[in-house]
């Protein structure tokens, strides 16, 4: 079974990789309900137990098929997260009155009473006052109220994460940082550990193969790392395929080791993909192919890109 690892102070123990739903929500490609239903208990038989969605993936789909999946599974047996927020790409409400409804319509969708983590999804992409004005305090009330064990949001400028830790550190549980902690960047590590850290503040990562970028699979269309990036991991991936080793392994290895990251989230649609990964992680990580790929990424480690409003970052 997949270790295990605490999320901050919050009494919740994460597997150190979580099953990402957002493939539910044919985010990559078109799925079948069988190929949804087959990957969450896939998922779950692995004892990657935290299940990360929310209302942005598939624009509902994610949620209303993961409801599907889990239909007669034991609710203590999982771990559930999703977000609120983010509804479509250009659509964003942070308001108090559709933070209620987002979570009403998630646990609907979702078939249950309560959820485990809940998050304000990819704020960078709204002006931050109203998140410590008017969204955390509508995400407390939710708390208080029983429906959810742990708050927190997610980002991805590290310049963002502290503009709204500087204001809400105290009142949250956890955050989530996607591409933040990988083969090719690794900048969460040195900016932002040390501080959640000291807080007791919980840190998912999600994103161990970067949207492709470090597997061998087509880049998506959306991919926005910069040209430099994107050859360094081609270069990447060659030499790890001489070695007879597909890049994902060592992605997904190394990703998943930092003590200080609760979980890794990583996402599929594919049984076998998962099933793949939990068989990687029970494997020694090769650290000689490591540094070798780590040289290759040095000329641009910790390039990202911008992300949300251009003051965000």
């Amino acid at each position: 079974m997949i270790p295990t690892r605490p999320l901050g102070t919050t009494g919740i123990e994460l597997p150190i990789l979580s099953f990402g739903a957002s493939s539910l929500g044919a985010e990559f490609r078109s799925i079948t309900l069988d190929e949804a239903m087959r990957s969450t208990q896939t998922a779950l038989d692995l004892g990657m137990n935290f299940i990360d969605t929310s209302p942005f993936y598939g624009r509902g789909m994610s949620e209303v098929m993961l409801g599907m999946g889990l239909k007669g599974v034991p609710r203590d047996s999982y771990i559930l997260g999703t977000k609120l927020g983010r509804y479509t790409d250009k659509h964003f409400d942070f308001s108090a009155k559709r933070v209620e409804e987002s979570v009403h319509t998630s646990l609907q969708r979702l078939k249950t009473d309560h959820l485990d983590i809940l998050l304000m999804h990819d704020v960078e992409f709204v002006a931050l006052p109203q998140i410590w004005e008017e969204t955390i305090q509508a995400l407390l009330k939710i708390k208080e109220q029983g429906k959810v064990r742990a708050i927190g949001f997610s980002c991805y400028p590290l310049k963002t994460f502290h503009t709204v830790l500087d204001h809400i550190e105290d009142e949250i549980d956890c955050i989530l940082a996607y591409n933040r902690y990988t083969l090719q960047n690794t900048s969460m590590a040195t900016d932002l550990l040390p501080r959640l850290k000291v807080k007791g503040i919980g840190v998912i990562g999600a994103g161990p193969f970067s949207a492709r970028l470090l597997t061998h699979a087509p880049l998506p269309d959306w991919l926005k790392e910069p040209e430099e990036v994107k050859q360094a991991a081609r270069d990447a991936a060659a030499l790890c395929q001489s070695k007879g080793v597909d890049i994902a392994q060592l992605a997904l290895q190394f990703a998943c080791a930092h003590e200080d990251v609760t979980s890794m989230v990583a996402g599929s649609a594919n049984p076998d993909n998962i099933a793949k990964w939990a068989k990687w992680l029970a494997e020694p990580i090769d650290t000689e192919l490591l540094a070798e790929v780590q040289a290759i990424f040095a000329p641009v480690m910790d390039i990202g890109h911008a992300e949300g409003l251009p003051e965000n970052n």
